[in-house]
């Protein structure tokens, strides 16, 4: 199986690459005159641009420019962006396309090094940034969260009304770059289920692990129910960002579980295409038309944070947006 965070890189496109970061910093930028400051990107130890500059920053006269680009190296995508805001010298540092190639490798590892650089050059320009930015993707550092509720009525002896209980679910998705997710449903909220949706998880909390695909903005994703009659569980997404690259919410096109009257054999990477090989005769589907709210993300870092902890009391619905 794939390695989550393992790619390999050709030579000939690892040439590439380090003439085109060099002409990133060699390039000359004369709008910057303009401002009457002399802004440098941060170059590497050694590099043909590097030289003496007096920059009056405090960080930038005590930290060594190559412990900066190591910093910035060992940085996610998101801090980087963050990182980009601070002035300008980060900010045009922080346009250089290594930062970004090794993050829009690690995001579509499913496609492929040669079809990923063959995508960069047909569609985004050759830049990395740009890539990053308007392709569609799965969050990796985070979890997905669907927030549903629904009325049930209730029963109370010796009386005219019945009392009304508003009951709050969610459905949880993680997903990884090597094509496999993590599905669970609960009552719990996200500060509480992000401890157990791991991959060492155990059957006791309930977490199925199945593999999705993704092409354009569609997500496909499939696993298979364990017991005696095998259930396959099926939903089709789509992907969309609140703003440019957020890729944080996903809408619920299609939901579908199917009950396959025969054992159901072959490998975990096809298990999405297993149902639609069968016969009519052998499945039984069933399209899910409730609980179909979108999907918001919360990243790892706001899960003690974010509004979906709230209970029923303080807020009765969501709107993801």
């Amino acid at each position: 199986m794939t390695s989550d965070f393992a790619f390999q890189v050709p030579a000939e496109l690892e040439t590439a690459l380090q003439l085109k970061t060099v002409q990133y910093l060699v390039t000359q930028r004369p709008w910057l005159d303009l401002y009457g400051v002399n802004v440098r990107p941060v170059a590497p130890y050694g590099s043909a641009s590097r030289r003496q500059n007096n920059d009056p920053a405090l960080i930038h006269r005590c930290l060594p420019d190559e412990l900066l680009l190591e910093v910035f190296f060992r940085m996610n995508p998101y801090d980087l962006g963050r990182a980009a805001c601070v002035c300008r010298k980060w900010r045009y540092t922080l346009r250089n396309p290594a930062f970004w190639r090794t993050a829009c490798l690690k995001a579509w590892q499913l496609s492929g090094v040669v079809e990923n650089y063959k995508i960069l050059q047909s569609k985004y320009e050759s830049s990395w940034r740009k890539m990053w930015l308007l392709r569609p993707r799965v969050r990796t550092d985070g979890l997905y969260v669907s927030r549903n509720t629904y009325i049930r009525a209730g029963v109370r002896e010796w009386s005219v009304t019945n009392p009304v209980h508003l009951v709050c679910y969610y459905r949880y998705i993680r997903f990884f770059p090597s094509g496999r997710f993590l599905y669970k449903t609960s009552s719990h909220t996200v500060k509480e289920v992000v401890k157990c949706m791991n991959l060492r998880a155990s059957k006791v909390d309930d977490v199925f692990s199945g593999r999705y695909s993704l092409t354009d903005d569609k997500v496909e994703a499939a696993f298979l129910y364990p017991g005696l009659g095998p259930t396959m569980w099926k939903v089709c997404l789509r992907l969309r960002g609140t703003t440019a690259g957020a890729n944080n919410r996903m809408d619920i096109l299609s939901l579908v579980t199917s009950k396959v009257d025969s054992m159901v054999s072959g490998p975990e990477e096809d298990i999405i295409g297993v149902v639609e090989d069968l016969q009519e005769d052998e499945i039984s589907r069933t399209s899910h038309k409730r609980g179909l709210a979108p999907f918001a993300f919360v990243p790892f870092e706001e899960v003690e944070t974010s509004v979906l902890n709230l209970p029923v009391e303080k807020m009765d619905y969501y709107v993801p947006g």
